[in-house]
């Protein structure tokens, strides 16, 4: 083979590996979390979210987080019901929703951990007192 036929082949390889690449990318890109289907109303929402994240440190009701081996382990200052969202920036399948109402005298909210979840997570937390909606957000990783 000639330096011609030589060069054809390598762009050739090239094209391939080009073509393969973005083939794989758009296949990753449904799984991609840093877009979310519902921005659009989140932004109508917007002013309501940011009163509650503003009610939360003016009435110094954020919560203590510590994360162990087994669980991760949020103390709140009330006893409230709670929505939970943890949010895998890496995986949304991996995301995990929960609901509920805190535990015991010192108003704790139990996560277990597996050992798959290591990594960046996103914490999202709303509650409600005397009809005054709080809301906590903060990143974790596990």
């Amino acid at each position: 083979m000639n330096w011609g036929g030589k060069l054809i082949l390598t762009m050739l390889i090239f094209i391939a590996f080009i073509l393969a690449m973005g083939a794989f990318m758009l296949s990753k890109q449904s799984n991609d979390a840093l877009v979310e289907g519902n921005y659009y109303e989140k932004g109508l929402t917007y002013n309501e979210e940011y009163q509650s994240k503003q009610n939360t440190i003016d009435d110094g009701q954020t919560p203590i987080i510590n994360i162990n081996e087994k669980q991760i382990v949020i103390q709140m200052k009330d006893s409230v019901d709670y929505a939970l969202r943890l949010i895998r920036p890496s995986d949304i399948k991996a995301d995990k929703n929960l609901n509920g109402h805190t535990i015991g005298d010192n108003n704790l909210i139990l996560i277990p951990k597996k050992p798959q979840d290591k990594g960046l997570w996103f914490l999202d937390m709303e509650w409600k007192i005397n009809s005054k909606n709080y809301r906590f957000k903060q990143n974790i990783t596990l």
